[in-house]
């Protein structure tokens, strides 16, 4: 520890180079307001106890106290774009089929029938119906989740139709994802997000974009786990030594939003200050581009009197405005260039970057606590005509299978991802192995772990609830 770091208090320590605000200050085409706040907050500085990860129970409670009670990212609207469209989501031992009654109306069914409790719909499925019925006995539900139809409904005098009808989880819409949730005692969504994080999901406008390539892949590793892996740029220098010359990893600023909401900025285009001075802005910019002949049309880009990062910036824009038939004239050198990561708890990451425009999603294996499913999910802008392509099938990779073999997935971000995941075969393993019962984090640096590790706790100091009639 550095003699000024020992001087600072508790979480006030910063990289001594030039912060992310500084990068974004120097911009050609100024940043919006939600780029250019900050909100960080020391939570304290003990460890984190290993449990969570390892301990079956511990999942077990989770899927009784944690699951039940949060907004979890179902579907995108495009999923669902007509009357009869569904989806099915499944978390842990849930599943739902969240379809479209309306043109306004969504709803997710509990995925069960009220019979002998067989799904009505295949877990991951997605397709148009006009009723749902049960593949055992054939008992139906409309549209509108009434009871359809008893097969030899004189056996059944017990069973009033009117009230066998299909429970519901809440459903609200923002930004063209599909939330859902259980509790009905929960808050809002608007609530829940927070006054701050839901004024950022507005002003991105991520309704007007849509799926062009959706991946999914299996791990032997805790849901929270592999989430946490990609809270912080802290690891960039070790793990991903190949974008440190062009990713300002020890610059990346960390906030948090109320009890479920936080992000990093990281800005791109820029030299980790880890190398500070082996690099020219030229040689950032050849790093940057090197190996990508889709970036250098008729020769190399040069920086010329500017910087790698304005030049990059240039180039992206140009690049990007005609990939995707869209104006992006008035958007952001840092909307351009940077990742903007946002974990939304418990389980979705949006970035809504023009670089890197993906959402992440995590669910845990309810069969195995070691084991998780991960989604990668890019956007693009609907076209200026206005008409939205139909959302891409999803990819889905085996273990053993690289993320550079998907189709649509950028080589060099395969790669990205290959090396993340690579890590957490070793940490979970790791950390059953370990003597230390504790994960020791950085105050800054790995803030988003301790915001999530935190509202972990909050669910899981509260009592079970299990999913209940509502309607």
């Amino acid at each position: 520890m550095t003699m000024a770091a020992e001087k600072t208090q508790p979480g006030a320590a910063r990289c001594p180079a030039d912060s992310t605000q500084d990068i974004i200050a120097r911009d050609k085409v100024a940043a919006p307001g939600w780029v250019r706040s900050e909100s960080y907050a020391f939570l304290g500085d003990g460890d984190v106890s290993t449990d969570r990860y390892i301990d079956p129970d511990y999942a077990k409670g989770e899927f009784e106290r944690l699951w039940t009670r949060t907004w979890q990212f179902a579907c995108r609207e495009e999923h669902i774009p007509n009357v009869g469209d569904y989806s099915v989501y499944d978390v842990g031992p849930y599943s739902f089929i969240v379809t479209r009654v309306g043109e306004n109306d969504i709803r997710a069914y509990f995925n069960a029938c009220l019979h002998r409790g067989t799904k009505l719909r295949p877990s991951g499925t997605e397709g148009s119906a006009a009723e749902f019925k049960c593949p055992f006995h054939g008992w139906s539900w409309n549209l509108d989740g009434s009871n359809k139809n008893i097969l030899c409904a004189w056996d059944f005098p017990h069973a009033d139709r009117e009230k066998f009808r299909l429970p519901e989880a809440r459903v609200q819409v923002l930004g063209g994802f599909v939330w859902v949730n259980m509790d009905p005692d929960a808050p809002s969504l608007e609530d829940y997000l927070g006054p701050e994080a839901l004024a950022h999901i507005k002003a991105w406008r991520l309704e007007h974009r849509y799926i062009h390539v959706h991946v999914t892949k299996s791990f032997p590793a805790n849901w929270k786990l592999t989430m946490e892996a990609f809270m912080e740029a802290y690891h960039v220098l070790e793990t991903h030594p190949q974008v440190a010359p062009s990713n300002a990893d020890a610059n990346s600023q960390y906030d948090v939003y109320g009890d479920h909401v936080n992000r990093f900025i990281s800005p791109l285009g820029v030299c980790s200050p880890h190398l500070g001075g082996q690099y020219s802005e030229q040689d950032i910019l050849d790093q940057f581009t090197v190996g990508d002949s889709s970036m250098l049309g008729e020769g190399r880009p040069k920086v010329g009197d500017g910087t790698a990062r304005q030049a990059m910036a240039d180039m992206f824009r140009a690049r990007f405005s005609q990939a995707t038939n869209s104006d992006l004239s008035a958007v952001s050198d840092s909307e351009i260039l940077d990742c903007f990561s946002y974990t939304v708890f418990p389980n979705t990451f949006l970035f809504p970057g023009i670089s890197l425009p993906m959402v992440y999603r995590f669910r845990p294996d309810p069969r195995d606590h070691r084991r998780c499913i991960y989604e990668v999910m890019f956007l693009r802008p609907v076209p200026k005509d206005g008409v939205r392509p139909s959302p891409a099938e999803p990819v889905v990779l085996t273990d053993e299978q690289s993320f550079t073999e998907a189709d649509g997935m950028d080589p060099g971000f395969g790669r990205i991802l290959d090396q993340d995941t690579d890590n957490l075969f070793a940490q979970q393993e790791g950390l059953e192995a370990s003597a230390k019962h504790g994960l020791t984090l950085g105050n800054y640096q790995e803030i988003r772990v301790r915001h999530f590790e935190r509202a972990v706790d909050k669910y899981m100091a509260l009592p079970p609830k299990k999913p209940c009639l509502h309607r």
